[in-house]
C-alpha cells in the first residue's frame, strides 16, 4: 500500500484538458431543445434498443448524458419502457433473436412514433450485413425515420439524428 500511495505522490493528479466551447454543439443543443419545446411542449422521451449492436453505439449514447452534453437539460430523458416513449433509438444489426423484442417496442410505443437507427450497423448492417444469424439493417424489421451513420457515430452527431427526426416528423394532433 505504501508503495502505491508513495507513486501516487510522485505522478501527482493526470486529467485530461476540459474541451474547449463548441460553437456547432452549443447551436446544435439550443436547436434541439426549441424543436422538443414546439413539437411536444415538454420533454422528449427516448428508448434505447440493443439489437445486436458491440456496444459502441451505447457508449456514444452513455456520453449523450455526461456534464458536456447534458441531454437531460434540453429535456430529453432516457426511459425503461417503450410505452413512455416518443422515439426508439435502436443501435446494432437486428439479430435473429432479437427480431421479435424490437417489433415489440416498436408496437409499444404511442403513436407519433420517431425511430431513429444509430450506427452503421442499424443503418447498413455494418460488417455483419443479412445472415443466417441476422437481419441486417433496422428497416427490414420497422420503418425509420433517421438514419445516423458512422462506427461509433459520435455524440453530436446522435444530437443531429434525434433533431432532424424531431422536425422532420410531421406534427399530429
Amino acid at each position: 500500500m505504501y508503495q502505491l500511495l508513495k507513486q501516487i505522490v510522485r505522478t501527482g493528479i493526470r486529467t485530461e484538458a476540459a474541451p474547449a466551447a463548441d460553437e456547432t454543439l452549443r447551436v446544435t443543443a439550443q436547436r434541439l431543445q426549441q424543436a422538443v419545446l414546439a413539437r411536444l411542449g415538454r420533454a422528449l422521451v427516448i428508448r434505447q434498443v440493443d439489437a445486436g449492436s458491440c456496444n459502441g453505439c451505447e457508449l456514444e449514447i452513455h456520453a449523450l448524458n455526461n456534464p458536456y452534453y447534458n441531454l437531460e437539460a434540453l429535456g430529453i430523458k432516457f426511459a425503461a419502457s417503450p410505452r413512455h416513449a416518443d422515439l426508439l433509438l435502436v443501435t446494432g444489426p437486428v439479430a435473429k433473436n432479437m427480431e421479435i423484442a424490437v417489433k415489440r417496442a416498436y408496437d409499444a410505443t404511442p403513436a407519433p412514433k420517431l425511430v431513429l437507427a444509430t450506427g452503421d450497423c442499424a443503418c447498413t448492417g455494418g460488417i455483419f450485413g443479412e445472415s443466417y444469424a441476422s437481419h441486417g439493417r433496422v428497416s427490414s424489421v420497422i420503418p425509420v425515420d433517421v438514419a445516423v451513420p458512422g462506427c461509433p457515430p459520435t455524440p453530436l452527431a446522435i444530437m443531429q439524428g434525434i433533431l432532424t427526426a424531431i422536425t422532420g416528423a410531421r406534427k399530429e394532433d
